[in-house]
């Protein structure tokens, strides 16, 4: 495959530490040509890193797109809110787009995106990297195989995680929606995709109900402070940012999360960012207006109903249950077990237990789906597959929004049942 050149707008988690570290796998496949980001240590430390030339390093992707084409894609890893306007200048620059999701928080954004990209000929890559992780693609399998029979219901959980929850969408960027997204969507676009694809059906109906429990101000313990740094309780509060950030360093874990608070931080240099940062801030006192537990009800057009949480109140990873008329298939995707239950007819069940983590040998990045991914698009764009042959293409992942979007509808209107063909065609 001939080498592809890349640009990069956005360098944060998913731009510098996730995307660009793919060239250092597959340096013969990719080859970082420009970068974009409006904190100027970031664009320093990708182009130190990667040898990007100095006059390819931009102060912002509305900069870097004011130039002429620079690489063969584009890696779209700003805001949410920003997708829109970075990805239809893209296309017009003549680029194919790696888009990190959400497409768009506006449903009529995402609409235009998927036009454009077919008018154009652009070939546009969601990241719902689920669908290419060994633990998705072996439990499809298995369900297309009929190793339970006829599926009928799915049940699954999205443990958000406590830590992620107050890391994330209270303290962190994704923590309002008028100024991102609904968390539904944000957090949850890839179980809406992973869903309907598991399900090999689209969504005829949805309802849901949740909302914000813990993370507000009235629930805050007796004298809690407006910074943990100043708690009494910091070292007490399960949501405490001293207690979780200072812990990892001291285990030399100062990547992700760590590192979106601060690079190469040391316990003294944590305990000052936590003075004035944003993620220093109780969680019981800041800005978040977006769930911290909401569950959804689908039932798709081939008659597959589903139920889906969503909570922080866990320890993070996804899990679910596949009922069949012949049979159950349990998955925990952060043990790597995908375990089939064929019925037995003696009251029990003839049991398949799969070692996920058997399969391949990486499972870094969302359990192996990221590199897979990126890897996908760059050899539709060398021409070495069909351009429709992309698991998350735009066209295959703008669904999800749109079930994301209806749940969110749903669930501000107390758990309404929304038609999502009557929904779609608002937009």
């Amino acid at each position: 495959m001939k080498q592809i050149t890349v640009a990069i707008a956005g360098l944060g988690g998913r731009g510098k530490d996730t995307y660009a570290k793919v060239q250092k796998k597959f340096p013969d496949e990719m080859k970082i040509t420009a970068i974009a980001d409006i904190v100027p240590e970031k664009v320093r430390e990708v182009a130190d890193e990667y040898g990007v030339p100095a006059e390819r390093c931009f102060e912002s992707a509305e900069q870097m797109l004011a130039q002429s084409q620079l690489a063969d894609v584009m890696f779209i890893c700003t805001m949410d809110r920003q997708h829109y306007g970075h990805a239809m200048a893209a296309m017009e620059r003549g680029y194919d787009l790696l888009l990190e999701k959400p497409i768009s928080p506006d449903l009529s954004e995402c609409k235009k995106i998927a036009e454009t990209a077919n008018k154009l000929g652009r070939k546009v890559v969601v990241c719902h990297v689920l669908r290419y992780t060994p633990f998705f693609q072996t439990l499809k399998r298995r369900m297309d195989e009929g190793a339970i029979g006829d599926i009928v219901a799915i049940q699954a959980m999205e443990q958000v995680g406590y830590w992620h929850q107050a890391h994330s969408f209270v303290r962190g960027n994704w923590r309002n929606s008028e100024k991102t997204s609904p968390m539904i969507l944000q957090k949850s676009c890839h179980d809406m995709d992973i869903l309907s694809w598991l399900a090999a059906s689209s969504c005829k109906s949805i309802s849901s109900v949740g909302g914000l429990k813990e993370f507000r101000s009235e629930m805050a313990p007796e004298g809690a402070a407006e910074r943990c740094v100043d708690c009494k309780y910091q070292w007490d509060c399960p949501y405490s940012a001293v207690k979780y950030y200072i812990s990892k360093i001291r285990k030399g874990e100062i990547y992700w999360p760590v590192n979106i608070v601060l690079e190469n931080a040391t316990e003294e240099s944590m305990m000052r960012k936590l003075q004035t940062s944003p993620y220093g801030r109780c969680v019981y006192h800041c800005d978040n207006n977006v769930v911290d537990h909401q569950m959804v009800q689908m039932t798709m057009e081939n008659g597959i109903v589903i139920n889906f949480v969503m909570s922080a109140f866990t320890v993070g990873g996804r899990d679910l249950r596949v009922l069949g008329t012949r049979g159950m298939i349990e998955g925990d995707m952060d043990r790597g077990i995908v375990r089939v239950r064929r019925f037995d007819g003696l009251g029990g069940t003839q049991d398949e237990n799969i070692d996920v983590f058997a399969l391949a040998e990486d499972f870094s990045g969302h359990g192996g789906g990221d590199h897979r991914l990126v890897r996908d698009l760059f050899e539709i764009v060398a021409g070495e597959k069909a351009p429709g042959s992309a698991l998350t293409s735009i066209d295959k992942s703008i669904e999800s929004h749109f079930m994301a979007m209806a749940a969110e509808q749903s669930r501000l209107e107390g758990g309404r049942l929304i038609d999502l063909a009557e929904f779609a065609a608002q937009y």
